[in-house]
């Protein structure tokens, strides 16, 4: 399958290619020059694997043998072989993508990308080690490196900003093992760290290298794929619980901060599944809430430190990969990334902005209302959330007050609440004293919520990688590794 720049329709990959790249050469994002005709009422028959398997088959067609990936990927590694539990909270659904190996959404996209990668490098014949280079916003990083751990002739780099994640994110990342893997903070914010991580591509480029530069960001297609079969899994959920008949259409609330999440929704919605309005879920960081309500993408505004750091940006890279769906312009979406990038926004076309209130909701929640919202589920639902799913929440509970829609609707639960205990016991009105390992078990003993093994495991563990580097100093870094 023809993948190509969305700046410049003549940069142009197979989908093997496109996943080792990870970013186009002009600095865009890799798409298919045409999406597939997909069997969506065919895709609901299969179990969460069978899905997988015929999505990445139909987005991803160069790399061979995707059933074998795709056992390899998910087999025995979640809490059960359902990957992605769907649950009824209260007037809602509420889609549990934290039941993976790091409590995160993340595992479902970054079980499966190394298998993905590997099985794309024997395709291409290249024999270079390829050196995967990451920045993360808390959840991308462990979930990466969990899923990198030692893969033969891959080696993996994440960067996150210093004091911008959670002590148990940070905890995930520090006492990571694995011959191939390196963690370093960086002092600034996500968008510096991811900035930095383009700009060394950037810089690469072209030169004669040890390795072969890839990203496990969701700006690789093969990060970003394997998220649309959730939307999938919990469409056919609904089904198999009496909640809709085949072809109604389903709502999807998502807390997202680089809108790949967001997008994988609207990726199903064009491979034919019933999807109805997409609603987007920011914090007190709204830039994406605002364009979406406006048209014009403005990151000239302070980086607000909230209770939902894995949002905390206001660089969003994959709404690149929206404009070019929408609008098929690649002229357009080169000139807006470049205004972007000098002046630090742009407006998009009238035309454009239809488009995406046509597909589009949004709305935000700062951290007052994230924590009544979560107060609110405990005591009226017995539900636990993590501050990202509650943002979603109460933004999906906005969306249907003023709009009266009433089609069934989906928040994304998108994190373990033991991520994150500090801001979800404060919630709940719990006790603050001690680590937040001391309040990770405070917070089960008043729920009963079991704390994720995973999580719990980290107590003790040592620190493997406590490095901290200007944001300047990252290529000399990569460079050095």
């Amino acid at each position: 399958m023809l993948y190509h720049s969305t700046r410049n329709p003549a940069l142009t990959a197979d989908s093997a290619q496109a996943v080792l790249e990870g970013l186009a050469p002009d600095g865009g994002l890799y798409m298919p020059a045409h999406l597939p005709a997909f069997d969506w009422q065919k895709c609901l028959c299969g179990s969460a694997q069978e899905m997988s398997c015929m999505i990445l088959s139909a987005l991803l067609p160069d790399i061979p043998d995707m059933e074998t990936l795709v056992k390899n990927a998910y087999t025995g590694k979640f809490e059960s072989e359902a990957l992605t539990p769907t649950v009824s909270v209260g007037n809602f659904h509420v889609l549990e993508l934290f039941r993976g190996p790091t409590s995160a959404f993340k595992d479902v996209a970054l079980c499966m990308l190394p298998q993905l990668l590997t099985a794309a490098k024997k395709a291409k014949g290249q024999e270079k080690d390829i050196l995967i280079l990451t920045a993360t916003s808390g959840d991308t990083g462990k979930a990466a490196l969990s899923g990198f751990q030692d893969v033969p002739g891959i080696k993996i780099c994440v960067f996150y900003p210093h004091g911008g994640v959670s002590q148990v994110q940070r905890a995930q990342m520090v006492t990571q093992e694995g011959e191939n893997v390196t963690v370093c903070a960086v002092r600034g914010n996500f968008d510096d760290a991811q900035t930095g991580v383009k700009n060394i591509f950037a810089a690469c480029r072209g030169k004669e290298m040890k390795v072969e530069l890839s990203s496990a960001n969701s700006i690789n297609i093969g990060r970003l794929a394997p998220q649309i079969m959730y939307y999938f899994k919990a469409y056919k959920d609904l089904m198999d619980a009496g909640k809709i008949r085949l072809g109604d259409e389903v709502n999807f609330c998502v807390p997202t901060g680089n809108f790949g999440d967001i997008l994988a929704g609207y990726l199903a919605k064009k491979l034919g599944l019933p999807v109805g309005k997409l609603i987007c879920a920011s914090n007190a960081n709204k830039v994406l809430a605002d364009f979406i309500h406006c048209g014009t993408y403005d990151r000239r505004r302070p980086l607000h430190k909230t209770d939902s750091p894995s949002m905390d940006i206001l660089v969003s890279s994959n709404l690149e990969r929206l404009l070019y769906l929408l609008s098929g312009d690649c002229e357009l979406v080169a000139g807006l990334m470049k205004q972007l990038n000098e002046q630090g926004f742009y407006t998009v076309p009238a035309e454009l902005k239809a488009a995406i209130d046509a597909e589009f909701w949004a709305d935000f929640a700062g951290d007052g209302a994230t924590a009544e919202t979560i107060r609110n589920v405990w005591d009226h639902h017995r539900y636990l959330c993590d501050t990202h799913t509650a943002v979603g929440r109460y933004v999906a509970e906005s969306y249907v007050n003023r709009t009266g829609d009433t089609r069934p609707l989906v928040v994304l639960s998108t994190a373990s609440p033991y991520k994150f205990p500090k801001a979800v016991l404060e919630a709940l009105g719990g006790s603050l004293s001690g680590d937040e390992f001391a309040l990770m078990e405070r917070l089960e003993e008043m729920t009963g919520v079991p704390t994720p093994k995973n999580l719990a495991s980290l107590r003790g563990k040592p620190e493997r990688h406590t490095g901290v580097i200007a944001k300047e100093e990252m290529l000399d870094f990569v460079l050095d590794l």
